[in-house]
Parts: C-alpha cells; sequence; structure tokens
C-alpha cells in the first residue's frame, strides 16, 4: 500500500477514532482494503469509473444501496468519487468448492431469486441494461481498435456471438448481478452475502444462473437442480437451449473481457494466462452446446 493510498483512506470522514487499515485480496477492477476504527470494521473499495469495461461507480452505488435494503448485502456507509466504504462481514469468503456444496448451492439460488425481483423496486438511479451480447461487441471493437494479439479470431467470435445471441431468444427482465464469482459470496453461518455490483443492472435471469455455473463449473446435474429450483418447475428443451447458449456467452464475456484487459489493464496479473484458460472452458462448452442444440 503506497503512502498516497494510506493517506486517501486515513483521511475519509467516516472514522470513529484511531484505525487501522490492511489490504484485502481481490478484485480486478478496483483495490480493497480492512479497516477498522472504533466503530467497527469496514471494507474500502478505490476504483474509478472503467468506461473499457462499462462500469459506471454511481450505478454501484445505486445497486450496492438497493441490495442492502432488500437484505442481502451490508450497508454502505460512505462514498465519494473513487471511494466506497461498506461494513465488514465476518464470514467465509467462498471459493468454487463451496458453491458447488448442494446445501450452499440452494441456499444461493434463493438468493439470487429474491435478489432479481426485489431489486428493481428499490434501485433508484438510471436503469443500466447489462447485455452480454451488447458487452460482446463493444469489446469487440476495443479489441479491433487496439491491434490485439487476438485480433484474427475477432470475426470468428463476433460470429458465434450472433450465433448465441439468436439462440437465446425472448427474454424475462430482471435486476441481475452479472458477476457472480465465488468470491461474491461470503456466509456468515446464518446467511449468505452477495457483494461487488461493478456489472449489477437489468438482464435475463438466465445470464446470473448460466454464470453462475461457469465460474463455479457446476455440473450438469446440478444445473438441472438449479433451474428447476429457480423456475419452480423442470426445464424444457426451448429452456435449456436458451440457458445453455448464455452458458456459452458468459464464458465468452470472461475471455474478451480477458482479452481486453490484456490492452488495458494496469492491474498486475497474467491476463494472457487468464485469457487462455477461458478461452479453452468456452471452445469446450461452446462444442458441448453444438452438439447438444445445434
Amino acid at each position: 500500500m503506497s503512502d498516497a493510498v494510506h493517506t486517501r483512506i486515513a483521511g475519509l470522514p467516516c472514522w470513529r477514532g484511531e484505525i487501522g487499515i490492511e489490504p484485502l485480496g481481490g478484485g480486478m477492477t478496483n483495490l480493497n482494503f480492512r479497516v477498522a476504527d472504533d466503530a467497527g470494521e469496514f471494507v474500502v473499495r478505490l476504483g474509478e469509473d472503467d468506461p473499457i469495461h462499462l462500469i459506471s461507480r454511481a450505478n454501484e452505488i445505486a445497486a450496492c444501496r438497493a441490495a442492502h435494503a432488500i437484505g442481502v448485502s451490508p450497508e454502505l456507509v460512505h462514498h465519494e468519487p473513487g471511494i466506497l466504504v461498506v461494513r465488514f462481514v465476518d464470514g467465509q469468503v467462498y471459493d468454487e468448492p463451496d458453491v458447488r456444496v448442494p446445501a450452499n448451492l440452494e441456499r444461493i439460488v434463493d438468493l439470487l431469486r429474491r435478489f432479481h425481483h426485489q431489486m428493481p423496486n428499490r434501485f433508484t438511479g438510471v436503469p443500466v441494461m447489462f447485455w452480454v451480447f451488447q458487452v460482446l461487441r463493444h469489446y469487440q471493437n476495443l479489441l479491433r481498435a487496439g491491434a490485439s494479439a487476438h485480433a484474427a479470431r475477432l470475426d470468428e467470435l463476433a460470429r458465434t456471438a450472433a450465433e448465441l445471441e439468436s439462440a437465446v431468444g425472448p427474454i424475462d427482465v430482471v435486476f441481475g448481478h452479472n458477476d457472480l464469482l465465488p468470491a461474491n459470496f461470503i456466509d456468515d453461518g446464518e446467511r449468505i452475502w452477495l457483494i461487488d455490483f461493478d456489472y449489477a443492472g437489468f438482464n435475463s435471469p438466465l445470464f446470473d444462473l448460466a454464470n453462475l455455473a461457469s465460474n463455479n463449473e457446476l455440473e450438469p446435474a446440478q444445473e438441472a437442480t438449479m433451474l428447476e429450483q429457480y423456475f419452480g418447475t423442470a426445464a424444457d428443451g426451448a429452456r435449456l437451449a436458451s440457458y445453455h447458449a448464455m452458458k456459452c456467452a458468459s464464458l465468452l464475456r470472461e475471455t474478451m473481457w480477458s482479452m481486453v484487459s490484456e490492452l488495458h489493464s494496469r492491474v498486475d496479473m497474467d491476463f494472457a494466462d487468464y485469457t487462455a484458460k477461458n478461452l479453452s472452458r468456452f471452445e469446450s462448452v461452446y462444442t458441448e452446446y453444438r452438439e447438444a442444440f445445434a
């Protein structure tokens, strides 16, 4: 932690008494710190608007407030340009195997259904639409303009994205989280909390479900159970085809997010390796999708 960052955090007006600051891991679009003062413990997130990845901190603030209002996320106690301060949740930050535990997955699906349908009633601000296929078009344009090392594949990936968008078909619209990595779930022993609203916005519920499955490598039987629990009935052929197209799109988005980050990110991370891993997962899942539904 640099002196400038320490000084900036220490100077926030929300603290009561002496404070202690320590870095927290995670965060590929922001820096996170745990701060203790006389009133409790908090998480400080440092991050500006990121037009490259379509992140609006005003939207994130609005989503944080709404998520706290419906009881699924900790309280936002302070914000100013480039900084959010939320209450610290003392609990287990999930890894992929934790998400795959059947009892945990059942609780997560209940949490998502509540989040999807209650957030619109408490969200105040410009309504953002996170449509993964438009995000992919945005990334394709950035990669072409930036002379990406992956330029030779962009036309092929654009055709694949268009095919998947058509296959998804008509959608219901809910308020989605849109970035369901395991570390965005914290279990305090009584309930699971949902955090990190960088990409929150209106979307199909199928995207969050597919994103949850792809980010945590759910088994096919778990995916079927997840869909039946969420919708209250076993998925028919049309819903399964739409869901699996969304799953491919989720993996393609993570792949192209990383391709763009190779060009633009200042985070110390091997994005080329991350791209390769996600591209391999996408190709495998897309092949399975084509074999089952094309």
